[in-house]
Formats: structure tokens, sequence, C-alpha cells
């Protein structure tokens, strides 16, 4: 039983672990976000059906925002939805919603203000 214990505090450990939010340039609804070259300005939530953090789902849900996109030094502009998660391709560059904060909560509508979005960008070869 003694050579049990440190596994069962390890494991229990694991289950306390709360990811860290994604580094990153990050920006509330209005404001920019500069990541590599490209201007990311939320405009608002369209979306927000991520399964609340006091609840247990099936599925995961999903996050998309109406956003502002100037590329390519500001000579091209996107305007339209991104989804958390899903690359967003824009001529040579992708442009990636990475995370949100704050976590929904059940019972609890989200206040717009309080959004936070962070996002990555990367060059296609």
């Amino acid at each position: 039983m003694q050579r049990m214990l440190p596994l069962l505090a390890l494991a229990l450990a694991g289950c306390a672990t709360v990811p860290a939010p994604a580094a990153g340039p990050t920006a509330a609804i209005g404001q920019a976000a500069l990541v590599d070259g490209v201007i990311v300005r939320p405009l608002s939530v369209v979306e927000d059906s991520r399964c609340p953090s006091n609840v247990q789902c099936v599925w995961a849900g999903r996050l998309v925002i109406l956003a502002e996109v100037e590329y390519r030094g500001g000579s091209e502009t996107f305007r339209g939805r991104m989804t958390l998660g899903q690359p967003l391709p824009l001529g040579k560059q992708v442009v990636t919603l990475v995370s949100a904060i704050p976590e929904r909560l059940a019972g609890k509508p989200t206040d717009p203000r309080a959004y936070r979005f962070t996002f990555s960008a990367d060059t296609q070869r």
C-alpha cells in the first residue's frame, strides 16, 4: 500500500493540472493584436457554444468571432469569421485564433467586454 501512495499522488496531481493560457498577441473586442506583421481586430462574438467549464459535455463546442485582419503590410484586408483552433490562410500567411478567455460557465452569460482572444501566425511554404 505504501508503494502505491506516490503513484496515487502523482495521478491526482495530473488531474488537477489546468492548462496555461496560450501565449501570444491578445486583443479584446475592438482592439488590435499585431501577430507577425498581421493586424487582427476582433469585432464581435458570433457563436460561443464551448462546453462550460463547470459542466461535463459530450461535445466541446466552438467559438466563432467576426474579425478584421490586415495583412501584406496593410495592403489587403480580410473581414470574416474565425473559428477557434482553425487556421485561416491569407496569402502566404496563416492566422489562427488559438485561445479565448474567459471560459464559459453554465447559467452565466459572458459579458462581451470580458473576452480576450489570442492569435498566432505562420508563413506558408
